[in-house]
């Protein structure tokens, strides 16, 4: 092989090289590790809920902020207040970081039949008074829940008093232009509760800030 040719060799060994540590090069460090990224970002219906100050809440709160939203219910006997303890147990971090728009954490109730805003309000409470509690009728809650890719049903008929109501236990990331753009999904472990770890959102959320 001569010189001509050993440098041929060697330009498109090193074209390969860069179109393979460009193609399938690990996600870089300023992007979000954890966070399921949608598609595109969704833009949700119009709604009017009321808070757990029985004040309304429509898009227009959700703009300007980062939001964590969980969708569940007060009465939720396992995912709902392990899922907010935990979001407490962050709360502060994610207070702390660096950004344009603070972050909030919503709690969407659907179970409007027990849960009034007297209850919300003291629920949130509990956990973090700075937590914002809503809900409202069906028709308004089906839509919104669908667009943030989530889900919730009735799992048995609401004359029991006791009844419990199935629903998503992913947390929802909507941005500060109140578009729904991904969720961090619940882990499901034999014998666990399904649970969205939280030190894992506050890593993706000190990188999401920043942009």
């Amino acid at each position: 092989m001569n010189k001509l040719q050993a440098g041929i060799v060697a330009a498109v060994a090193l074209g390969i090289g860069i179109f393979v540590a460009l193609t399938i090069s690990p996600p870089s460090s300023n992007e979000p590790k954890y966070l399921s990224l949608y598609p595109q970002p969704r833009a949700l219906p119009d709604f009017e809920l009321l808070d757990n100050h029985q004040q309304v809440f429509s898009s227009s709160q959700l703009t300007e902020h980062w939001s964590l939203v969980f969708v569940g219910y007060t009465f939720c006997p396992d995912v709902c207040p392990t899922t907010l303890a935990e979001l407490t147990s962050i709360y502060p971090q994610l207070k702390a970081l660096p950004s344009e728009y603070p972050i909030q954490v919503v709690f969407l109730s659907v179970d409007p039949q027990r849960d009034t805003p007297e209850r919300l309000n003291e629920y949130v409470n509990f956990f973090e008074p700075e937590f914002i509690g809503v809900s409202g009728e069906h028709k308004s809650l089906f839509p919104l829940v669908k667009a943030m890719g989530m889900m919730y049903s009735m799992s048995e008929s609401t004359d029991n008093p006791n009844y419990l109501v199935d629903h998503s236990s992913s947390v929802v990331l909507v941005n500060p232009q109140a578009q729904v753009i991904g969720r961090f999904k619940a882990k499901f472990e034999p014998g666990k509760i399904a649970l969205s770890d939280s030190q894992l959102i506050l890593a993706d959320m000190a990188l999401i800030t920043r942009q």
